[in-house]
């Protein structure tokens, strides 16, 4: 097989001759090199089409999981701080009960000091004042956080402690004068001659007598009405056995005609403790106590004082 090729005008023609195994190698060789590059060409011209399409697509696959990382990240730190606001709360409730509880007792201690309640009204910070310079801000607004909350209820709590410290003290001087103060019956039994003028038992003159005798059986128990030291014990002319007893306040107590004496001088006795035994002993006709209460270096009707209660 032969292939002529014929050129321009006055050019000679070509002639390939295909039988030539030489030819038809380079023949083949060229024509597989134009499809190759025919290929390359068609290749670079679809990447050149397609690659903006795929580099958007990789680019919005990434912003998805990017946004599901930040999703879950946000989940993460929404459920901490709900951990945190829920420690929080449940830690304000506690202090919130605490001070209820605080509020519940200073108003009993008040009821049972019988202080004045306006002066110690826990739901109501004390007052305070002075002159000051502001900026126009408010101080007392609302709290942002649960922080500030706590903060503040920290702060209503050292209010609260100075309240009950003031009123701690007022109970304890309160019940230590009561203490010291010559309240109730010194035995028990039944009051048989009073404070004043009285005829004698003994010649029928008129006489004063200085305490409140009360009868009660041999031997019976003699307490002291408030807490003090002993001062005297021992006998005095017409008194007996006596026990004399000094408070400390002005206020010193005697106890007579008694059969045995329990204390020394310079014992501290409280309130309630047994001194003596009742008796006959001194200037008496039976069995009882003479009691008499001193104030100030004057003797007084005892009356009033083992009548009242503590």
């Amino acid at each position: 097989m032969q292939i002529i090729l014929v050129s321009r005008a006055g050019k000679v023609p070509k002639t390939l001759d295909l039988t030539n195994s030489r030819l038809r190698w380079r023949v083949c060789a060229m024509g597989a090199a134009i499809v190759l590059a025919l290929a390359s060409i068609g290749a670079g011209v679809a990447l050149a089409v397609a690659s903006p399409r795929n580099r958007a697509l990789a680019e919005i696959d990434t912003l998805h999981r990017q946004v599901k990382m930040q999703d879950r990240q946000l989940g993460e730190l929404r459920e901490d701080a709900h951990r945190q606001l829920d420690a929080l709360a449940i830690k304000l409730g506690q202090l919130q009960a605490q001070a209820t509880r605080i509020n519940a007792l200073g108003e009993r201690l008040v009821a049972v000091g019988k202080l004045d309640g306006n002066e110690f009204n826990f739901d109501q910070p004390p007052p305070v004042g002075g002159v000051e310079v502001t900026d126009g801000s408010s101080a007392y607004a609302l709290p942002q956080t649960l922080d500030v909350g706590i903060d503040q209820l920290a702060t209503q709590f050292e209010t609260q402690q100075a309240q009950l410290s003031a009123m701690q003290s007022l109970l304890l001087n309160a019940r230590i004068d009561s203490n010291l103060k010559p309240t109730g019956m010194p035995a028990e039994g039944y009051i048989s001659s009073y404070f004043g003028v009285r005829a004698d038992p003994f010649d029928g003159l008129a006489a004063r007598h200085t305490g409140l005798d009360i009868a009660v059986p041999y031997g019976s128990p003699v307490h002291t009405v408030a807490e003090g030291m002993v001062t005297y014990a021992g006998v005095r002319n017409g008194y007996g056995n006596v026990v004399e007893i000094d408070h400390g306040n002005g206020y010193m107590t005697r106890y007579a005609h008694n059969s045995k004496l329990l204390v020394h001088p310079g014992q501290h006795v409280r309130v309630g403790d047994e001194i003596a035994a009742a008796g006959s002993s001194g200037r008496s006709t039976g069995s009882h106590v003479h009691f008499e209460v001193w104030y100030g270096g004057r003797v007084l009707n005892p009356l009033a004082y083992v009548k009242n209660h503590r």
